[in-house]
C-alpha cells in the first residue's frame, strides 16, 4: 500500500458489468443552477446516462440515494458526453450525447419537490442528428470565431467582468480534522472558467476519418482527412481556430477550420444529402509532427490570453507542443499511461499534468518534474477536476468497470502500532562477546571468499588456442611476395571441448590486418557430450606494412541445451618471426628509445633465440631485425647499465620490437623466480613524431573526401551527357551531336581516373591507419612506463586512443579520440569544478585540422606528469605538483589560474616544449659507448 494514496472523499460503483471509456465522463453545471457547482455526468457503453451531485456527510462516504440526480437508459451505447452552448437562441448549457449512429442534445432541468423525495430532474431532447457514418469521437467549440463575433455584440458585459471571469481559481483547501486529529492540505489546483457569451459548434470524427461539423441544429459540412486509416483523438484550439488530431501514421496534424470550411465536396450532386457516402477534396495540414507512437488523448491548455499549448498523451511519453507544432517539452513515462489532464499551475509559465497509469497510480507533473504520486484503488480511464459541494479542486476518476471516485491529495497515516515485546533484562556483557564473535566470523569469511561465496560453474564449452612453435615447412602464402622476401606462414590450432550437446556451433578466428587466415569461419557439430574438436588454419602476412598487433582472437557462438545463445572466446599470440627476419644491426637511426630496468642486463640471445647466431661467450648485446618489406630495427643492450635501446628509421616500427622485448624480459625473470622486475621510461615523450603520423593520416582523409566529391560530380556529368545523347539518338530527325560523344569519352576517362585515385587513396589511408595504431600502442606503452600506470589506467588510455578497429569517412580516428581525450581532461584529469561542468558536443564531425587534438594530447601528458591519475569517476582531484621525469620542471599549481583545457594546452607549446621535442637523454652517449 502506498503511503501517499488518494484520499477518498466520495465514491460510487455504477451498474453491473458495464463498460466505460475516457469520453464517458464530464463535469459541468449541466442544470444551469448558477451556483458554480459542477455535476458529474457519466455515460456507459450499455446506454445508461447518470448525473451525480455528491453530498457526503463525512469524508469517505459512499453514494447516497439523493446523490444520483438522474439515471436514464438511452438504448444506444454512449461514446462521449460533453456540455456546452449547443442550442441556438439561448446561452444555457446543454448536454450532448454521442452514440455510434446518432448525436443527441438534451436539456437537463430540475423541479422542486413538495414531498420528502426532494427535487426531481429530467432531460428533454432538444434535437438530434442521425449519422450516416459510425462515430468515434467528438469535440466542440466556437469554430470559425463564433464566440468572438457574438461577444462583440454583447451589451452589458463590461471588460472588467470579462477579465474577472477569465481569472483562474487558485484555492488552498483544508479538510476538517479526522478522527486521529490531523488535517490534510489539498493540492493547489486551478480551474479556468470562461463565461463569454456565444455558441458552440460540434465536430464528430467517424471511424473512417471523416470530420462532420454541426452548427447546432443544422449540419454544416463533412470533410475527409487525408490518408486516414484509423481514427485518433480529436481536440479544438480556439486560439488558432484549428482541429488537432493524431493520424494512424503516428504524427500530430493540425487543420484550420477555414481550410475545412472552404474545401468543396467532390460530388456536387449530393449537396442536398449532406451526409451521403462520398469523398471530399484532399486537405493539407497546417503543420504536422511525428511523435513515433500512437496517441491516447489530446488536450489544449491556455496559459494566458496570448499563448496556448497542445498536450498529447502517447503510449510511452506525453508531449507539450506550441501552437505552431514545435515541441515545448516531452516526458518519458515509466509506466503505461491510461489517461491524463493538463491544467494551469500556480507557478507562472508552467503547467501541471495529472497522468494516470495501469499501475493504479496518479502522477502529478509540473512540466517534466514529478511533484506528487498518489495511489488509486482502480485503473483510471478518465480523470477530471472540478468544484463539487463548495469544494474546489476535487479529482474525479472513472475506471473501465464503473468505479467512480472523488478524491483529494494527501497522506494516509498508518494506524498500526507494533505490539510491545516481553520485557526482559539485557545482559550487555554477553551481547558484546557475541557481537565480537560474529564480527570475527564475518571478517574471516570476507578474507577467504569475499562478500559473496564464489561458486565454480563448469562451462558448457571450453575453447583453447595453440600456436605452433615453428613456421610451416611449406608456406600457405602461395603466390604472395613482399618485395624480394618469401612470406612464411604459421599454424594455429583451436581446440573445442564440450560438456553437453550443443547446437549451431560457429567458430570465427580474427587477426589484425594485414595478417590473413587461410580460413576464418568454421561450423562444428557436437552430437554427444564430452567431445573434442580441433580446427587448424594458417596465418601469414599479406601487405607491405607491419600489423599493429600480433594477437588473435577465436570466438565461438553456440546455443546451449536450454536454448540460450552463448559466446566463448580465447586469445592467442603470434610469434615475431612471422613478420620479421634477422638482419645486420645498424648504428645510426632517426628514432631511438631507451628502456630502463631494475635488473642486470640479459643476453639478447636468451630473449630472441631465433634472430641471432650463438657466439662463443653466449653474450649478444646487439641484434638486428628486418620486417617483411624492408624496414629495419636495431636492439642494443648495455653491458654496464640496466638499459636497452631500440632504434629504427620509422617511428611506428619501434612498437613491435619494444613490446616483444618487455614481454620476453617479464617471462625470463618469471622463470628465474624473480617477481619484482619492472621497466621504466625516463626520456622525453616522442610526441612530435606521433603528431607527424596523425597529420599524414588526416591529410589522406581530407584527400579522400575531395576525390569522392570530384567523382560524384563527374558521375553526375556523365549521366547528364548520356541522357542528352539518348535524346539525340531517339529523335526521328537526325541532328548533329555537337561533340557530345567526345565530351562523353573524356568524362568517362575522368571517372575511371578518379575511381582509381579513390581506390589508391583508400589503400594509403588503410596503411596509414595501421601505422598510426602501431604508434598509438607505443605512446600508450611509454606513458604507462613513464608514470608507472596500473593495468586499469592503461586500459582507460587504450579505450580513449584506440576506439576504432577500422577508419571510415563517416567516423574517423581524429574526432573520436579528441572527444575521448577531452572527456578525460574534463573529468578525472580536471583541475577545477568549472572544467567538470563543461559539456561536450554529442555530434562528432571531421575537424578542420589536427591542432586541437594535438593540444589535448599534449595537455593530457602534462596533467599526468603533474600527478593526475586516470579513473572512471569524476571525483578524482589532482594531487600536488610533481617533478616530471627526464629533467622537465613543471609550473606549481599555486601559480596557475583555473582555465579551460584549450588555454592550458596553448601555453604548453611555449612553456613545455620538452614534451614534443626530439628525445635527447644524457645517457645516450654513455649507452652508445658501452655498446661499441
Amino acid at each position: 500500500m502506498s503511503l501517499f494514496k488518494a484520499r477518498d472523499w466520495w465514491s460510487a460503483v455504477l451498474g453491473e458489468k458495464e463498460e466505460f471509456d475516457q469520453g464517458c465522463l464530464c463535469l459541468a453545471d449541466v442544470d444551469n443552477s448558477g451556483d458554480g457547482q459542477d455535476k458529474i455526468i457519466v455515460g456507459s457503453f450499455m446506454g445508461y446516462l447518470r448525473i451525480f451531485n455528491p453530498h457526503p456527510v463525512k469524508t469517505g462516504d459512499g453514494a447516497q440515494a439523493e446523490d444520483l440526480l438522474l439515471e436514464v437508459h438511452l438504448r444506444a451505447p454512449v461514446l462521449q458526453v460533453e456540455v456546452g452552448k449547443f442550442v441556438s437562441g439561448t446561452e444555457m448549457l446543454h448536454l450532448a450525447v454521442l452514440h455510434p449512429r446518432k448525436l443527441c442534445v438534451y436539456s437537463v432541468s430540475g423541479t422542486l419537490g413538495n414531498v420528502e423525495h426532494g427535487n426531481q430532474y429530467h432531460i428533454k431532447l432538444m434535437y438530434e442528428h442521425n449519422l450516416q457514418r459510425t462515430a468515434c469521437t467528438m469535440t466542440h467549440g466556437p469554430f470559425g470565431g463564433v464566440k468572438e463575433r457574438e461577444a462583440e455584440r454583447e451589451v452589458g458585459d463590461t471588460e472588467k467582468e470579462r477579465q474577472r471571469h477569465l481569472q483562474p481559481w487558485v484555492t488552498t483547501w483544508k479538510f476538517p480534522p479526522c478522527r486521529w486529529g490531523q488535517g490534510f492540505v489539498l493540492w493547489f489546483l486551478c480551474v479556468v472558467k470562461c463565461s463569454e457569451p456565444g455558441r458552440d459548434l460540434i465536430c464528430i470524427q467517424s471511424m473512417d476519418g471523416m470530420l462532420m461539423v454541426f452548427e447546432q441544429e443544422s449540419y454544416a459540412f463533412g470533410r475527409f482527412l487525408p490518408g486516414s486509416l484509423l481514427p485518433g483523438p480529436l481536440a479544438y484550439s480556439s486560439r488558432t481556430d484549428s482541429f488537432i488530431t493524431v493520424s494512424s501514421s503516428r504524427q500530430v496534424e493540425s487543420y484550420k477550420y477555414q481550410v475545412l470550411a472552404f474545401a468543396s465536396d467532390a460530388d456536387k450532386k449530393q449537396e442536398a444529402e449532406h451526409q451521403k457516402l462520398g469523398s471530399g477534396k484532399r486537405l493539407i495540414a497546417d503543420w504536422t509532427l511525428n511523435i513515433g507512437e500512437q496517441a491516447l488523448d489530446i488536450c489544449i491548455v491556455s496559459f494566458n490570453q496570448s499563448a496556448s499549448s497542445v498536450f498529447v498523451l502517447g503510449e510511452r511519453n506525453f508531449f507539450c507542443l506550441r501552437e505552431n507544432g514545435q515541441i515545448r517539452f516531452m516526458k518519458k513515462l515509466d509506466c503505461n499511461p491510461s489517461c491524463f489532464l493538463p491544467y494551469c499551475s500556480v507557478s507562472e509559465g508552467t503547467v501541471n499534468t495529472l497522468v494516470g497509469n495501469h499501475n493504479r497510480l496518479l502522477h502529478i507533473y509540473q512540466d517534466v518534474t514529478l511533484k506528487w504520486a498518489t495511489q488509486l484503488p482502480h485503473v483510471p480511464v478518465a480523470v477530471r477536476v472540478g468544484c463539487l459541494h463548495d469544494l474546489k479542486g476535487v479529482i474525479v476518476t472513472l475506471s473501465d468497470d464503473g468505479h467512480l471516485q472523488c478524491s483529494y491529495l494527501g497522506t494516509d497515516p498508518s494506524l498500526f502500532q507494533a505490539p510491545k515485546v516481553e520485557a526482559r533484562e539485557v545482559n550487555y556483557d554477553e551481547l558484546d562477546v557475541e557481537l565480537k564473535e560474529l564480527q570475527k566470523i564475518i571478517k574471516d569469511v570476507n578474507k577467504t571468499q569475499g562478500i559473496w561465496p564464489v561458486t565454480e560453474r563448469e562451462d558448457d564449452l571450453k575453447v583453447s588456442a595453440a600456436v605452433s612453435p615453428y613456421l610451416d615447412s611449406v608456406s600457405q602464402a602461395a603466390g604472395v611476395e613482399i618485395g624480394t622476401d618469401h612470406v612464411p606462414s604459421i599454424t594455429v590450432k583451436v581446440i573445442l571441448q564440450n560438456r553437453v550437446v550443443l547446437q549451431k556451433v560457429k567458430l570465427s578466428i580474427y587477426v589484425q590486418s594485414p595478417l590473413v587466415l587461410t580460413c576464418d569461419q568454421f561450423s562444428i557439430e557436437f552430437t554427444a557430450p564430452e567431445m573434442t574438436r580441433t580446427v587448424s588454419c594458417s596465418v601469414y602476412l599479406k601487405g607491405s606494412h607491419t600489423p599493429p598487433e600480433l594477437e588473435g582472437n577465436a570466438v565461438v557462438s553456440y546455443i546451449s541445451p536450454t536454448g540460450i545463445p552463448r559466446v566463448a572466446q580465447c586469445k592467442f599470440r603470434l610469434p615475431l618471426k612471422l613478420v620479421c627476419l634477422p638482419d645486420q644491426p645498424s648504428k645510426t637511426a632517426s628514432h631511438k628509445l631507451t628502456i630502463d630496468t631494475n635488473k642486470p642486463p640479459v643476453s639478447l640471445l636468451s630473449l630472441f633465440p631465433g634472430f641471432a647466431n650463438q657466439s662463443e661467450d653466449d653474450q649478444v648485446n646487439v641484434m638486428g631485425f628486418r620486417f617483411l618489406g624492408g624496414s629495419r630495427v636495431t636492439l642494443l643492450a648495455s653491458k654496464t647499465s640496466q638499459r636497452y635501446r631500440i632504434q629504427s628509421e620509422q617511428f611506428e616500427d619501434l612498437w613491435l620490437i619494444t613490446n616483444e622485448l618487455i614481454i620476453q624480459l617479464q617471462e625470463y625473470f618469471e622463470k628465474q623466480g624473480i617477481r619484482d622486475f619492472a621497466c621504466s621510461f625516463s626520456g622525453s615523450m616522442p610526441l612530435q613524431e606521433y603528431f607527424e603520423l596523425i597529420d599524414h593520416h588526416f591529410e589522406l582523409r581530407l584527400n579522400g573526401e575531395k576525390l569522392e566529391e570530384l567523382l560524384s560530380e563527374r558521375a553526375i556529368q556523365f549521366r547528364a551527357i548520356q541522357r542528352r545523347l539518348l535524346t539525340r539518338f531517339k529523335d526521328e530527325t537526325p541532328s548533329p551531336l555537337q561533340h557530345l560523344d567526345t565530351l562523353l569519352d573524356g568524362t568517362y576517362k575522368q571517372v575511371i581516373a578518379l575511381a582509381d585515385a579513390v581506390e589508391e587513396n583508400q589503400d594509403s589511408l588503410f596503411q596509414s591507419f595501421a601505422r598510426l595504431k602501431s604508434a598509438t600502442h607505443l605512446v600508450i606503452l611509454l606513458i604507462g612506463l613513464w608514470q608507472k600506470l596500473s593495468a586499469d589506467q592503461i586500459a582507460i588510455l587504450e579505450a580513449a586512443f584506440l576506439p576504432l578497429q577500422r577508419d571510415t569517412q563517416e567516423l574517423g580516428w581524429e574526432e573520436t579520440v579528441d572527444a575521448a581525450v577531452s572527456h578525460l581532461l574534463k573529468t578525472c584529469l580536471s583541475k577545477s569544478s568549472k572544467e567538470q561542468a563543461l559539456h561536450l558536443n554529442s555530434q562528432l564531425n571531421i575537424p578542420k585540422d589536427t591542432s586541437r587534438l594535438k593540444k589535448h594530447i599534449t595537455l593530457l601528458c602534462d596533467r599526468l606528469a603533474k600527478g593526475g591519475r586516470l579513473c572512471l569517476t569524476t571525483d578524482a582531484v589532482a594531487p600536488q605538483t610533481m617533478v616530471m621525469p627526464g629533467g622537465c620542471a613543471t609550473i606549481p599549481e599555486s601559480d596557475l589560474e583555473e582555465r579551460s583545457a584549450e588555454q592550458d594546452s596553448a601555453e604548453l607549446f611555449t612553456n613545455h616544449k620538452h614534451l614534443i621535442g626530439k628525445p635527447s637523454s644524457p645517457e645516450a652517449s654513455s649507452l652508445q659507448g658501452a655498446v661499441e
